[in-house]
């Protein structure tokens, strides 16, 4: 009934749709397994895509071929830009969508996509020889062999659903929970542990008075994440934005004694940076507030997400707080919020392919490895599926490191670091982010990917057409200069000391509030050097000239860094004999095997020290 197929997805999610479209963009005949043909690419949590560091992770996603990128921007129905009052490594694009078309899309895209066959079943063993994946064991007693597998199992590993002392088996409310694979893993030698998110209640928008809460509107340019010419709505739905009070905290506090998180009935932790709001008002005591965001779920629904709200406290209780709040006083709810604890593998166990140390071509993607957000799962996914392929086919792994993208910093994190707690991206987290904007991505990964198989022709044309236009603006203007009196309308405008002689326009361009479409105005030879330009690429002229001295610094730093990352440890060294080795060091380089220095110094727990006596003895 089944072919042997080179790549078998399990779970189709943010991670295993992305995973399954990039292994069979690359050639593999590949199998997506989903337990729910009609909840493919779910929206489990918030109708959105984006923001703060996880949508520079979208925009990379897209740079390389991935779908995620393009399936936002045809179903969103708000764009805004995060961050713009800071410099440009800060900035970072979200996008609110509709739930029910971004999953439609995303079904028509695999549906489109060759080389790529869907079957609806639950997947509750694998089928291992030698410790080698050979395939997997379905519910209905089928085996379908495969030369790589790719886990993306979500929340839906022994998940158990909790709202306030109820509690049941689930992945999501109303879907079953996926049994056998841990249990299978564990014996096969995993370490494995429990994490906890969390879903705020959903509500029904006619019942809402949007007068008491403030608007929130999008862009008025939408930039999209993709870098090929999306379609970009006409017009954009609102957000708003509301608060809770004392009164909503007070009422709580009532419900604590049935919390399945304060009477510790539930075990796996939560994310630190997205708590519930029960969590909230225990951690920020001395808040008398906190903020909520009202995002409708689609063009054509009434459905309301209430970002900010995330709780598992009993129902009844959740009713009454939320009729506290201002806008909400006569709110019905369509369900309540819930928690959902579920089993993770800490993801020391992997290697930068995202395969499995313990078994050969078997790969792990998603919220299966600790991390939280739609962003971080589809990148995951991305970079399985991709080196799944490469396996099977003999081909060289394909990474990407932390001066390359927001990618490679997550995965170093993870398989170097391991997580206890549900793994978020931030800016923060990316020692070079000035290299790692948003805007750049294209310039950074489309090559690569473009040799790799993935980018197709039109990326490739596209990427080569917007630096052949940022090269030539930059050369252009340095031949444009502006003379006295010129920009002294603009310069009072903008409050800026006017220009007493002769000035090259790079050199304007260095100061702060101007940029380069305005100063284009007073131009006829800059306006005619930017004729026909797109925004983003004149933006990147700007960016480029604006920051150099910034980005020309990290990347004396990248290289730097380097020469650790060159220093190749043998995989057949032995830890054990070096005596002058701490304790911890030790026993963190023989568990995580690190491939370079460069990865060792950045396991925790690993001192500069050993890292010296390392080096001596590699010397050796």
């Amino acid at each position: 009934m089944f072919p042997l197929y080179d790549v078998i997805v399990v779970g189709a999610g943010h991670a295993g749709c992305e995973a399954a479209a990039a292994a069979a963009n690359l050639g593999s005949k590949t199998l997506l397994i989903t337990m729910n043909m009609q909840t493919i690419a779910q929206m489990s949590c918030n109708p959105a895509m984006g923001g703060i560091a996880k949508g520079q992770i979208v925009r990379e996603i897209d740079a390389l071929g991935g779908y995620s990128g393009i399936v936002s921007d045809k179903s969103m129905i708000q764009f805004r830009m995060l961050n713009k009052s800071k410099g440009p490594a800060m900035w970072s694009p979200r996008t609110q969508n509709d739930r029910m078309l971004f999953a439609s899309t995303w079904r028509e895209m695999l549906e489109a996509t060759p080389n790529l066959d869907i079957w609806q079943d639950s997947v509750n063993s694998l089928i291992v020889s030698r410790e080698t994946i050979e395939g997997v064991r379905t519910s209905l007693g089928i085996e379908i062999r495969g030369k790589s597998v790719v886990l993306t199992n979500g929340t839906f590993l022994n998940g158990v659903i909790h709202i306030g002392e109820k509690n049941f088996g689930g992945g999501r409310i109303g879907e079953n929970k996926a049994t056998g694979i841990t249990e299978q893993l564990v014996e096969l030698g995993f370490e494995t542990a429990r994490l906890k998110t969390g879903t705020p209640p959903r509500l029904d928008g006619r019942s809402l008075d949007y007068s008491k809460m403030e608007e929130q509107g999008g862009d008025e340019d939408i930039v999209g994440f993709s870098y090929l010419d999306t379609e970009k709505p006409l017009n954009q739905r609102c957000c708003w934005v509301t608060y809770t009070n004392e009164a909503v905290h007070a009422l709580l506090r009532t419900g604590f004694d049935k919390s399945p998180m304060f009477q510790g009935r539930i075990q796996g932790t939560g994310p630190r940076y997205c708590p519930s709001i029960e969590d909230k008002i225990g951690r920020f005591a001395d808040r008398d507030r906190h903020q909520l965001f009202v995002e409708p779920e689609g063009w054509n629904t009434v459905e309301i997400y209430l970002n900010g709200f995330s709780t598992s406290l009993p129902e009844d209780i959740q009713y009454k707080a939320l009729r506290l709040i201002p806008g909400l006083e006569n709110c019905k709810m369509f369900r309540p919020g819930y928690a959902i604890e579920y089993d993770y593998f800490p993801p020391t166990q992997l290697k930068y392919t995202l395969e499995t140390k313990l078994i050969k071509n078997l790969f792990f993607a998603g919220q299966i490895n600790g991390t939280t957000g739609y962003e971080e799962a589809a990148c995951q996914g991305l970079m399985a599926g991709i080196n799944a392929h490469q396996a099977v086919h003999d081909k060289p792994e394909f990474t990407l490191s932390r001066s390359e993208a927001y990618i490679g910093v997550l995965i170093d994190d993870l398989i170097n670091k391991g997580t206890d707690e549900p793994y978020r991206m931030f800016t923060s987290r990316a020692e070079y982010r000035t290299l790692l904007r948003q805007d750049n991505a294209d310039i950074r990964l489309t090559e690569r990917s473009y040799h790799l198989g993935l980018a197709d022709e039109k990326r490739m044309f596209n990427l080569k057409q917007k630096t052949n236009d940022v090269d030539r603006i930059k050369e252009g203007m340095k031949t444009i200069s502006f003379d006295l009196g010129q920009l002294d309308e603009y310069f009072n405008e903008i409050g800026t000391a006017i220009i007493m002689e002769k000035v090259n326009s790079i050199k304007i361009l260095l100061r702060p509030n101007v940029t380069l479409l305005k100063l284009s105005t007073y131009s006829k030879e800059l306006e005619e050097l930017l004729r026909g330009v797109p925004r983003e690429t004149i933006e990147q002229v700007e960016i480029q000239l604006k920051y150099d001295a910034y980005i020309e610094k990290e990347k004396e730093l990248v290289m730097k860094a380097s020469s650790l990352e060159e220093l190749i440890i043998p995989s057949t060294f032995d830890y054990s004999t070096v005596k002058s080795l701490s304790t911890e060091g030790k026993q963190k380089f023989i568990k995580i095997k690190p491939r370079t220095l460069g990865q060792a110094s950045r396991i925790s727990g690993v001192n500069p020290t050993d890292i010296q006596i390392l080096m001596v003895h590699i010397g050796r």
